[in-house]
């Protein structure tokens, strides 16, 4: 595996080693001896998948304090841009965002740590998304942000007409609003 650092301390994207032949491949997409060996000591407690077709945009959200959530994201099918913004109040990127692509093909993670909030735009249809997380999910712990904050300035790529995006996260609130738990 190999751990490439963003700009926003933290966050990191995870190459593991892909083994190919003639059946097809495989790679380990978490072994917990190496992520500690790599500096990524990260306690997953729920795994969570989704299925999305083209356009479908699903974020931006976190969890409060104490009920905060890492997450390694990861597409097993599909492509999407996946999206981190730093909302940890004493961290010089607080206000940043960091985005990847994630695909089938490429099997990248993402380990996004308690202290962001998260989203992702689906590329293509037939996308499965699936992350772990280091919290239970508390419905009274969530906290969002509108995707598409003039603050944030977050390019997906994509006019919004052209998005499917769910009622609550269509009336989330602006960044400039919100009061960070981090």
């Amino acid at each position: 595996m190999n751990i490439i650092e963003t700009p926003i301390k933290d966050l990191v994207i995870i190459e593991p080693k892909i083994w190919k032949d003639d059946r097809g491949y495989f790679f380990e997409s978490y072994n917990k001896a190496l992520f500690e060996k790599l500096g990524l000591n990260a306690e997953f407690v729920q795994d969570n998948q989704s299925y999305s077709h083209k356009n479908a945009l699903r974020g931006l959200h976190a969890q409060a304090t104490p009920y905060a959530q890492g997450k390694l994201v990861r597409v097993v099918q599909g492509k999407v841009l996946d999206v981190a913004v730093d909302i940890r109040k004493d961290s010089p990127t607080y206000g940043q965002h960091f985005s990847v692509e994630l695909s089938g093909e490429n099997n990248k993670m993402f380990y996004v740590p308690p202290g962001f909030l998260h989203g992702f735009l689906t590329l293509e249809d037939k996308t499965i998304f699936n992350y772990k997380c280091t919290g239970l999910f508390h419905k009274d712990a969530e906290i969002g942000v509108i995707w598409n904050d003039k603050d944030l300035r977050i390019d997906w790529g994509i006019n919004f007409e052209d998005t499917v995006v769910s009622p609550k996260d269509a009336v989330l609130p602006a960044f400039s609003t919100i009061n960070s738990p981090f």
